[in-house]
């Protein structure tokens, strides 16, 4: 070989090396300049703490509804009265239901509960712009799944009867999917491969018309073709519920419940139920079932990285119940902070966050010891939590 080609393969070897070296180096440092960030949506307040797991403090906050003065001035003599009614049920307003944040962590996702819609809100740029916006037909838009690759959401149309699923990159319509009444959680698989969606049951009627509130319905849909493959009914409402990682079993609240459920994913049947005991408070201040704040007793489950442990909301309580699963044994009962109504696991397996809603904070819980360790104040009516991956220049921009 001569020198001349000698020099030119040596030259392309180091800058083959370089680049390399260069694209660990963003890697890692892509990785060094963001943090694990717990995203809370402050449901009354219209606002998202960014809750860092490490410190486990509140970082600072972005503004969910940045376009309400728009919304509802764009709102018809009709859907000002469903706006209304939205927020009569829900006892005030409620803008933040759930949110879903981009995997790069540059996007957060919002379904908006009584203005009934969802939008995406770029975090990179300073002003929080609004990307694009979805309206959910009815009168409220509710729970959200995001896939495992980041494409899609899927957002529960309460009164519609439906779920769509939305692409992120566009906010267009992807599918269109018939749910059971009042459809509600909506989760993927961990593979991607399906969907599922929960239904409640028509939650203005009475506990004593729970057999006309219709279909509480578990929906399991093809995440491909959006074809509905299996579903079961329970006869009270789904409530939060935690599904297994080989789609085998499903732990579940449902309406009415002080306590959960052990369910086959395949059948629907109920393998074993738990009743907790209500809490002084609970006896004190809900009389009757339909004293229960939207039928619920029992709204937040988390399941650990082990699936050996439950960390569950005990709303109506005012406690946190931890238990260990398959048997299904109650580890220790934890007062919380008021209306704890949402739990979220850590994104290492060991936590659990629960959103107290009337006093504007979270409890940590240590899945083994079954203690809170740690009380964060974030902002008003805290609902859903969700895990992110957030850049450092996005989060030095939050609002303080």
């Amino acid at each position: 070989m001569k020198n001349g080609s000698k020099m030119a393969m040596v030259g392309r070897v180091a800058l083959a090396s370089a680049a390399l070296f260069m694209g660990v180096a963003s890697s890692t440092a892509w990785a060094q300049a963001s943090k694990k960030i717990l995203v809370v949506g402050d449901s009354a307040g219209g606002t998202l703490s960014f809750v860092d797991e490490e410190s486990l403090t509140r970082l600072g906050y972005v503004n969910a509804i940045p376009d309400l003065k728009e919304r509802l001035a764009e709102m018809d003599i009709i859907r000002r009265a469903t706006y209304e009614v939205a927020k009569s049920t829900k006892g005030g307003d409620r803008f933040v239901d759930d949110i879903a944040v981009s995997l790069d962590g540059k996007t957060v996702y919002i379904s908006r509960s009584n203005l009934s819609d969802v939008v995406a809100i770029d975090l990179s740029s300073p002003e929080h712009r609004i990307l694009w916006r979805f309206r959910i037909p009815g009168i409220n838009a509710d729970h959200m799944g995001i896939s495992p690759d980041g494409k899609h959401i899927a957002v529960s149309a309460t009164s519609d009867g439906h779920f769509f699923v939305i692409d992120t990159a566009t906010g267009k319509q992807v599918a269109k999917v018939p749910t059971g009444s009042f459809p509600h959680q909506n989760d993927y698989s961990p593979d991607g491969k399906y969907i599922y969606n929960t239904s409640i049951g028509i939650i203005p009627l009475p506990y004593a018309l729970n057999g006309i509130k219709g279909k509480k319905q578990m929906t399991v849909v093809d995440a491909k073709t959006f074809q509905v493959v299996n579903k079961w009914t329970l006869p009270y409402g789904i409530r939060p519920n935690a599904v297994t990682r080989d789609g085998k079993t499903i732990y579940v609240q449902m309406s009415y419940l002080n306590g959960y459920a052990k369910v086959d994913m395949a059948t629907g049947k109920v393998l074993k139920q738990v009743e907790i005991p209500m809490s002084d408070y609970a006896k004190e201040h809900f009389k009757t079932k339909d004293d229960f704040p939207l039928n619920s007793a029992f709204h937040g489950m988390a399941i650990n990285g082990a699936e050996s442990k439950l960390c569950m909301a005990g709303t109506i309580d005012n406690y946190i119940v931890v238990a260990s699963v398959p048997a299904m044994t109650t580890d220790r009962i934890i007062p919380s902070g008021s209306k704890p109504y949402w739990a979220s696991t850590s994104s290492d397996g060991k936590r659990c966050y629960v959103s107290n809603s009337e006093s504007n904070d979270l409890s940590v819980i240590d899945f083994d010891s079954a203690t809170e360790v740690a009380r964060v104040a974030v902002g008003k009516y805290p609902q859903r939590s969700r895990l992110a991956n957030v850049p450092m220049a996005i989060i030095d921009n939050l609002k303080k």
